[in-house]
C-alpha cells in the first residue's frame, strides 16, 4: 500500500517506493514489481489491530469482540456497507475451529510456565476477509493434437503452480491424462491477453477452463451419438468415454476428437474440431477468509521475540491440490511474519537514498525464525465460478502482520502496561517498549 512519510527534509515525501519533491519532480526511484498482498496486508493489519485495541478498552476477549460483529451464515449474501456482495462465509465456526486447534482455553497455564523461565508469553487472534478474483476477464482455449491436449492460457506460471492446477482441472473435467495435457503459456503469437496475480488464476483461468471443457462434453456426446447410432440422450461421458450404460457401445474422448477433424464423420450442420475457446467474465468477486492464532516468547533482557506456535483455519471454497494450496499459505506467512518482526525499508533524511539495499542490510525471514504451521481449512464453495474456488495466493501474509503484533502487544501489556508497538517489531523496539513503560 502506498505510504507518505515526512521524514524527509526540505519538503521531500515519500510516496510508495517513489521520491517526489513539492514541484512534482522525481528525484529518486527504486524497482517495484507486485508483491503478494499489495495492501491487504497493510488494510487487515490496521482493522485487526483496532479491533483488539477496542477489546483492551472495552475489558472483552479478542474473541468475543469479533464474535458479535461477524456476519452470520443466515445474512449470506450479505452487502457490506461498501456495497460488496459476500455469497458465502463460516466466520465464527473458522475462528472456534481456530481457538480449538490452539489450544486457546490452556493458554494461561503456558502463560504461567513461561514466565516461572523469565520470558514473557503472548497470544494474538487475526481473522480477516480479502476480495479477489473478479475484474479482468480470463480466455482459455482447449486443443486437441493426435495423441495430447494442449491448453493455451493467457495468464502465467511464476511459481505458483498454475501448471499443475490447470491440468488438474481438465484432467477432471475430461478424463485425460495429466501427462498427456500441456499448458502453453507467454507465447504471444498464440496466446491471449490475461491477467496474472491477485489470487484469481483458479477463479477465473481456472474457470474458463471448466466452461470451455463443458462445452466439450456436450459437442462430444452429440458426435459420439453419430457415431455409435445411438440418441444423445443415451449418452453418458465418464472417465474419459463416451458410453451408453447397459451395453458395449463406447468411444474414447481422443478418439471422438480425431472423427471431428474428419468432415465425413461429421452429423450434417456440425463445425469440425472440438477445439474450444472460452472467455470468463467473473460476475463477482470471491471473498477467501480466516482466522490465525499466535503464540509468541519473548525474552525481555534482550527484546527477542519468538513464535511458538502458530494455527490457521481459512475457508477458500474448494481444494484443487492440498499440498499447493498448504505451500501458498506457508509462503503468505513468511513474508507476514517477515512484514511484522524483520523487513524494514531505510532510507537516508538527508538525501533520500535507500539504505537497507541488500539483503546485508535487509533482514529477509529464515527458516530459524519460522515455526511448524497448524493449518487446516473449513471451505465453504463460493456460488461465484463454477469451481466453488476461492483466491488464496495472498491470504497468509494478510492474517500474518496483525496476529503476530497482537500476540506481542498481548505479552508487553501484562507485563508493561504497552498498548501497541509499530512493525517491524525488532528486538530493540520490543526492548524499548519494555523500559519504557517502566
Amino acid at each position: 500500500m502506498p505510504t507518505r512519510s515526512t521524514d524527509l527534509v526540505s519538503g521531500l515525501y515519500v510516496f510508495g517506493a517513489i521520491h517526489v519533491n513539492v514541484k512534482g519532480v522525481c528525484t529518486n526511484t527504486v524497482p517495484v514489481c507486485a508483491y503478494r498482498g499489495a495492501g491487504r496486508p497493510e488494510a487487515g493489519y490496521l482493522l485487526e489491530r483496532l479491533v483488539d485495541a477496542a477489546a483492551r478498552e472495552l475489558g472483552m476477549a479478542p474473541d468475543k469482540i469479533r464474535r458479535i460483529n461477524f456476519v452470520p451464515p443466515s445474512a449470506m449474501p450479505y452487502t457490506s456497507p461498501t456495497k460488496l456482495l459476500l455469497d458465502s462465509g463460516e466466520f465464527e465456526t473458522i475462528m472456534d475451529l481456530c481457538m480449538e486447534t490452539s489450544d486457546w482455553a490452556s493458554f494461561n497455564k503456558r502463560r504461567r510456565q513461561t514466565e516461572r523461565e523469565g520470558k514473557l508469553r503472548g497470544i494474538g487472534m487475526a481473522t480477516y476477509t480479502v476480495r479477489c478474483g473478479g475484474g479482468f476477464p480470463e480466455t482459455a482455449s482447449i486443443e486437441f493434437k493426435d495423441d495430447h491436449v494442449e491448453l493455451v492460457m493467457g495468464n502465467q506460471e511464476y511459481g505458483t503452480g498454475l501448471l499443475t492446477a490447470y491440468k488438474q482441472v481438465v484432467s477432471d473435467q475430461l478424463g485425460i491424462d495429466a501427462d498427456k495435457i500441456d499448458v502453453i503459456m507467454g507465447d504471444t503469437d498464440r496466446t491471449p491477453a490475461g491477467l496474472t496475480g491477485g489470487s484469481r488464476a483458479l477463479a477465473v483461468g481456472g474457470a474458463a477452463l471448466y466452461e470451455a471443457s463443458q462445452s466439450i462434453v456436450k459437442k462430444g456426446t452429440q458426435l459420439a451419438s453419430h457415431l455409435l447410432e445411438v440418441g444423445a440422450q443415451d449418452i453418458v461421458f465418464d472417465d474419459g468415454a463416451f458410453s451408453v450404460p447397459g451395453t458395449d457401445l463406447r468411444v474414447d474422448l481422443m478418439e471422438v476428437a480425431k472423427a471431428a477433424r474428419d468432415p465425413a464423420k461429421l452429423p450434417a450442420g456440425m463445425e469440425p474440431g472440438l477445439d474450444t475457446t472460452h472467455t470468463r467474465v467473473p460476475p463477482a468477486q470471491t471473498f477467501p477468509n480466516g482466522c490465525h492464532i499466535v503464540e509468541v516468547e519473548i525474552d525481555p533482557n534482550i527484546g527477542a521475540t519468538a513464535i511458538d506456535r502458530y494455527t490457521i483455519v481459512d475457508d477458500f471454497g474448494r481444494t484443487i491440490n492440498p499440498l499447493m494450496l498448504e505451500g501458498q499459505v506457508h509462503g503468505g506467512i513468511v513474508q507476514g511474519i517477515g512484514q511484522a518482526l524483520l523487513e524494514h525499508a531505510v532510507y537516508d533524511n538527508d538525501s533520500g537514498q535507500l539504505l537497507s539495499g541488500s539483503f546485508m542490510d535487509y533482514a529477509m525471514p529464515r527458516a530459524g525464525d519460522i515455526p511448524n504451521f497448524a493449518f487446516s481449512t473449513h471451505n465453504v464453495p463460493t456460488k461465484g465460478n463454477p469451481l466453488g474456488v476461492k483466491g488464496a495466493g495472498e491470504a497468509g501474509a494478510v492474517g500474518a502482520p496483525p496476529a503476530v503484533i497482537n500476540a506481542i502487544v498481548d505479552a508487553l501489556n501484562r507485563r508493561a502496561g504497552a498498548r501497541h508497538i509499530d512493525m517491524p517489531a525488532t528486538p530493540r523496539r520490543v526492548w524499548e517498549a519494555l523500559q519504557g513503560a517502566h
